[in-house]
């Protein structure tokens, strides 16, 4: 698939404000490119964060925890089987025990026994456990029948979420989510980690107002300490970085950094070959990220949750060392899976057309379920279009994992099929990028038809040709190592707050094949006598040999060697110029 890189610029909008004293001048070009106006906005410090009060809901959650520790009742919480929902989990638990609540404990559906969310199967399973008060976190938003049937056994229910709602809104005893319609809090992109914080921040502060620390002889819990796990689930999620979690992860970024974390995310930026000291959002996103996601979608995510609930570090090394290891044999059965695809698209042959699908629909009867959402992920940055990768559920359903491309609302073309096609969607929900979904077998070729069908009425042709979106060129004099360190101080950059990327032309002075999929690489700038060292990862497929001059879509990066920090060029994409 060709690409295109697209130079961005600034919005013009006769703001000619100086450039803050405390701000690289390429960093303010950079930020403004990203629609940053006010100095402010780039504030990373706690009183930056958008007050609790502002969360709709956050009142009534907190008044039914406090009655419930206050009566010394059980409370479960109930988590999802991804890392924001581990952090989640892990969170919630830590800062109850921490406000001296010890019946708390934790449950996580087994995503191929269960199912996602608080389903009435989930309440049957969670009667060993005896709650009082069950606490949703990262889900529950659309469990209108699993909140019945805890309510109908006498048990509360919070839900705290931070999904898209249905038509149909649980009965919970609080609701709290940002995207609820009429919730006024500023930020609705706040991950289900974010949610869950925002909820515990105000039950401390109930809880201090009325004493209870005092009368209980506890030191009250300095909530900052879990912003690694914030931070965490925050970056893993991919949910956009507006201000306010550009502030909750640059402060656990912080911590962890310094050695104040939790030991299971050392742990796990260990076993990833990650070093702590230098811990960045993409280390969360593409190495702990995954390791803890391996846990929810090959075994039980139980494993991942008690990782960043140890504090031993010893044991918080062997449960991450497990992690890893379901990580391996995740990642093999994904290359697998993928080989399997790119064989039905290179043999497609559609009844009705030429082409491809707009909207891709996939599915093997071997697939695993838990890696068809990454599936998904890898077909879409190859085709640049939608892609639902199916695995059989038994019982005749599918279980479906989407998605998206850019100017695409997965979830709403998922609304839109339903309503065109009510019985071929069991259930469904998700994000803007990224949903699931469980259909009949017997209708995958009639759903395949619909989506496709929506997807064209949603998106134009060159919507389907990938963009790179560049921050433009940069001078000689700046690409320097202290250059790529200004720029990653000057993160947390991840979705929405994209990591600046720059593309330029260069001669290839040298290039060989590293790991069997990436182009190691020197490289010169035109009529310049200065020597770069740069990586192409994962390139060698699309480009098997490389040519003598190319142009360069990059990132400036440290590399860490034997001690050693330089700069590196991390190349996003290449290709050859004519000369």
């Amino acid at each position: 698939m060709h690409k295109s890189i697209v130079r961005q610029t600034a919005p013009s909008t006769g703001d000619d404000r100086p450039i803050p004293a405390e701000v690289h001048p390429l960093l303010w070009r950079i930020y403004r490119a990203r629609g940053l106006r006010d100095p402010a906005e780039l504030a990373r410090e706690l009183p930056a964060l958008i007050p609790p009060d502002h969360m709709a809901g956050l009142g009534q959650a907190v008044e039914v925890l406090a009655h419930a520790l206050e009566a010394r009742r059980r409370i479960l919480i109930v988590g999802d089987f991804d890392a924001d929902g581990a952090t989640s989990c892990a969170l919630g638990v830590l800062a109850l025990r921490a406000f001296g609540h010890q019946a708390v404990d934790f449950l996580v559906p087994n995503r191929f026994e269960f199912g996602y969310g608080l389903t009435p199967e989930i309440v049957e399973h969670a009667r060993a456990y005896r709650p009082d008060l069950i606490v949703t976190v990262d889900n529950g938003i659309s469990s209108v029948a699993g909140v019945a049937a805890a309510r109908a056994l006498g048990w509360q229910v919070v839900v705290t979420d931070h999904h898209l709602a249905g038509r149909v809104l649980p009965d919970a005893d609080a609701l709290v989510n940002p995207n609820l319609a009429g919730n006024p809090f500023p930020s609705k992109a706040l991950a289900g980690v974010g949610v869950i914080f925002y909820v515990l921040l105000g039950l401390r502060s109930r809880l201090r107002l009325s004493g209870w620390f005092e009368r209980n002889g506890i030191a009250m819990p300095n909530m900052g300490d879990l912003l690694d796990l914030v931070a965490l689930g925050t970056v893993a999620d991919v949910v956009a970085l507006d201000h306010n979690n550009r502030v909750l992860v640059h402060q656990g970024l912080m911590r962890i950094r310094s050695g104040r974390c939790r030991p299971g995310i050392s742990a796990l930026l260990r076993v990833a070959g990650r070093n702590p000291a230098r811990a960045q959002a993409a280390d969360m996103g593409f190495a702990v990220g995954p390791r803890l996601n391996a846990a929810g979608r090959l075994d039980d995510m139980a494993i991942g949750i008690r990782c960043l609930l140890a504090d031993d570090p010893d044991e918080a090394l062997a449960l991450a060392t497990e992690l890893d290891r379901l990580n391996r044999e995740r990642r093999s059965i994904e290359d697998e899976m993928k080989q399997q695809a790119e064989a039905m698209l290179a043999n497609w042959t559609p009844q009705d057309d030429a082409e491809l699908p707009w909207g891709l629909c996939l599915y093997q009867a071997d697939w695993h379920q838990g890696v068809i959402g990454i599936l998904a992920a890898r077909i879409k940055e190859r085709y640049h279009r939608p892609v639902i990768a199916f695995a059989s559920a038994g019982d005749g359903l599918l279980k479906g994992s989407a998605r998206s491309i850019p100017g695409l609302h997965i979830r709403d073309v998922l609304d839109e099929v339903a309503v065109r096609e009510p019985d071929l969607l069991h259930k469904f929900g998700g994000h803007s990028m990224a949903a699931g979904m469980t259909i009949p077998e017997q209708g995958l070729a009639a759903f395949a038809r619909t989506f496709d069908a929506v997807v064209r009425l949603h998106l134009e042709p060159d919507a389907l040709r990938a963009v790179i979106h560049s921050d433009g060129g940069i001078e000689v004099n700046q690409l320097t190592l202290e250059t790529a360190r200004a720029i990653i101080d000057g993160g947390p950059w991840g979705q929405g707050f994209p990591e600046p990327t720059f593309d330029d032309r260069f001669e290839v002075l040298s290039s060989r094949v590293v790991g069997e999929k990436h182009w190691k690489l020197v490289l010169r700038p035109p009529a310049t006598d200065l020597v770069l060292d740069a990586i192409a990862f994962n390139s060698v497929e699309t480009t098997p040999v490389m040519p003598r001059e190319i142009r360069a879509a990059y990132r400036l990066d440290e590399n860490e060697w034997q001690g050693r920090l330089s700069l590196q060029l991390r190349i996003e994409y290449l290709e050859g110029v004519e000369t």
